[in-house]
C-alpha cells in the first residue's frame, strides 16, 4: 500500500487501538504507541515493499518451537509477505513494541481486528514481548541490542545472493547502550553492506526510566557517523521528514534515520508519568477513567467503554 494521504489515518489507528487496549486491559504500552505511530505507518503504508500475507489474517495459536519433529512451526514474518528476493524484510528490534506493532498490522489489513484480543493469552502466538512467532515477527530480538546485527547480517547474506529487496530494521534507542549496535555498523560499514536501513524511535525513555538515567549516550548522530553510517536526524513525527530521509546518499553504508520523538505525543496526560513510562498501569479506577476521558479527548474518539 503507498497512498500518502492515508499515513496520517493509520498512525491515529494505531494510537486509537492501543489506547483502547489498555483501557480494556488496565494497563499497556501507550507510549510507545505515541512515539512511534508515524514511524510504523510510513514504513507499512509508504515505503516497504512487501507482498500479500501468507499467514492467516487470525493468527494460528503457538505452534511450538523449531524442530525436526514439528512441520507446524512457522515464524511471524508471514504477516509482512512471501521472503523471496525481490520483496523488503523488517526486523522490528524492540519486542516490546509488539503491541503497537500488531496495531500496525490490522491498520494496513495485514492481521483481523480478532488478532489483538488474543493478546498475551495463553496459548497464544499473539505475545506481549513478541517473539519469533509472533505477527510480524521473524526473530526475538529483545531489546538486547541485537536487532540491527540481525538484519545486517540478513541484508549482507541477500546481497551476495543478488536479493533486490532491502532489509529495514526499527530500533529504539535504548539499543545504542549495547556494544553489539556498534558492532553492526562497524561490520556494514567494513563490508559495504548500504542495503540494511533502520528507523531509531528515539523518545528519550527506557524500562528503567529516562535515558540520562540509565546510561547517557550522547551525540549519537555523531557516533554512527564516525562508526561509519550515513546518519539523519529528523523529527519522527514529520512524515515527510521521513520522506524526504530515506532518499540520503549512503553508497557502501547502512543508512540511520534518528527518528527524535515525544513518548506523550497525542496522550498529554502521560506527562504527568514521564519517565516511567515503560508500561503504563492504571493505579485506581479514578485514574483509570481520568486517563481514559483525556485520552481520547486528545486523540478526537470516544472514551472506551470497558464496564462490560
Amino acid at each position: 500500500m503507498r497512498n500518502e494521504r492515508q499515513t496520517d489515518k493509520v498512525a491515529l489507528g494505531i494510537r486509537r487501538r492501543v489506547f483502547e487496549h489498555a483501557i480494556r486491559n488496565n494497563g499497556g504500552y501507550l507510549s510507545q504507541a505515541c512515539s512511534a505511530a508515524e514511524q510504523l505507518a510510513w514504513l507499512y503504508n509508504e515505503e516497504l515493499n512487501l507482498g500479500a500475507p501468507t499467514l492467516p489474517l487470525i493468527p494460528k495459536p503457538f505452534e511450538g518451537v523449531p524442530s525436526p519433529g514439528n512441520p507446524d512451526y512457522h515464524t511471524g514474518a508471514g504477516y509482512n509477505g512471501p521472503s523471496t528476493p525481490e520483496f523488503d524484510r523488517l526486523f522490528i528490534a524492540p519486542a516490546h513494541y509488539a503491541l503497537v506493532a500488531y496495531a500496525t498490522l490490522i491498520e494496513v489489513g495485514r492481521m483481523a481486528p480478532e488478532g489483538l484480543e488474543m493478546f498475551n493469552q495463553d496459548g497464544s502466538s499473539v505475545e506481549m514481548i513478541g517473539a519469533e512467532h509472533s505477527p510480524g515477527m521473524e526473530v526475538h530480538n529483545g531489546t538486547l541490542g541485537i536487532g540491527l546485527s540481525t538484519a545486517s547480517g540478513l541484508a549482507y547474506g541477500r546481497r551476495l545472493r543478488g536479493d533486490t529487496g532491502r532489509t529495514w530494521v526499527f530500533m529504539s534507542d535504548g539499543e545504542v547502550q549495547e556494544g553489539q549496535t556498534w558492532e553492526a555498523v562497524q561490520a556494514c560499514a567494513h563490508h559495504g553492506i548500504d542495503n540494511v536501513l533502520a528507523m531509531m524511535d528515539v523518545n528519550d525513555q527506557q524500562c528503567d526510566g529516562a535515558m540520562s538515567s540509565v546510561m547517557e549516550v550522547g551525540d549519537i548522530r555523531t557516533k554512527f557517523l564516525n562508526f561509519g553510517a550515513a546518519c539523519v536526524e529528523i523529527d519522527g513525527h514529520d512524515l515527510n521528514a521521513m520522506r524526504d530521509a530515506v532518499h540520503e546518499p549512503h553508497d557502501g553504508k547502512p543508512l540511520i534515520i534518528l527518528a527524535r520523538t515525544n513518548p506523550f505525543h497525542t496522550m498529554s496526560i502521560l506527562e504527568e508519568r514521564f519517565p516511567r513510562l515503560h508500561y503504563v498501569r492504571f493505579k485506581s479506577e479514578v485514574e483509570r477513567a481520568r486517563f481514559n476521558t483525556s485520552i481520547a479527548a486528545d486523540l478526537g474518539v470516544d472514551p472506551v467503554d470497558y464496564t462490560h
